[in-house]
């Protein structure tokens, strides 16, 4: 079965925040593939906390935008070492879930500094159960090709890379992330600085 090229994606990033903030905010944006944001979902999840998988779930559940068929995540950690279990954000929402990653990440330099935070051990748990990270080819509008990285829930490998190529098409990033990227940190800051 071939995806759609508007298949409706929610994609979430978190806003910038400094380690006095208590909370950061985390916004979500609906597209059909990369052509056209539907709407936009907002909620708040602790810094270095426990909570953002249910938060995000909740906010979606709460919604809305029933016609969402994928969820995309920037990454799996929000506000810090807020970890999302994708598994438990799949099953919760009844969707898959794809985690993308511009860069491969050190995973010895991630678990040194997530192990000076307390709970380490609960926290690394979900990051092993995100399972293997994968690799997939992007192009963008004007041609230009990259490789980005995933990792998934709910929802083959190749499935997966073909949601991710579908919703890139200004950068080599998918759509969604970028826009929620940016009006999260417009929203935090007063004008989006940075790449999703």
């Amino acid at each position: 079965m071939q995806v759609k090229k508007q298949i409706r994606i929610l994609g979430w990033d978190d806003g910038p925040f400094t380690r006095r903030n208590k909370k950061c905010i985390v916004i979500g944006c609906v597209f059909r593939g990369y052509m056209q944001i539907d709407g936009v979902l907002r909620t708040y999840v602790n810094v270095d906390g426990f909570d953002a998988t249910e938060k995000i779930a909740d906010a979606f559940l709460k919604s809305k935008f029933k016609d969402v068929r994928v969820m995309m995540l920037d990454g799996i950690t929000y506000a810090g070492f807020n970890v999302v279990n994708i598994r438990e954000l799949s099953e919760r929402v009844s969707l898959p879930v794809v985690a993308v990653l511009r860069k491969k990440p050190k995973m010895e330099e991630f678990l040194a500094a997530m192990k000076k935070l307390p709970n380490y051990e609960k926290r690394f748990e979900v990051v092993r159960d995100a399972g293997k990270i994968y690799s997939v080819n992007v192009e963008r509008k004007d041609g230009m090709k990259g490789v980005i990285y995933f990792q998934r829930a709910g929802i083959s490998v190749k499935r997966a890379k073909e949601i991710i190529k579908i919703s890139v098409y200004t950068s080599l990033f998918p759509e969604s992330l970028r826009v929620a990227h940016l009006i999260a940190t417009g929203v935090v800051l007063g004008e989006s600085v940075g790449r999703a």
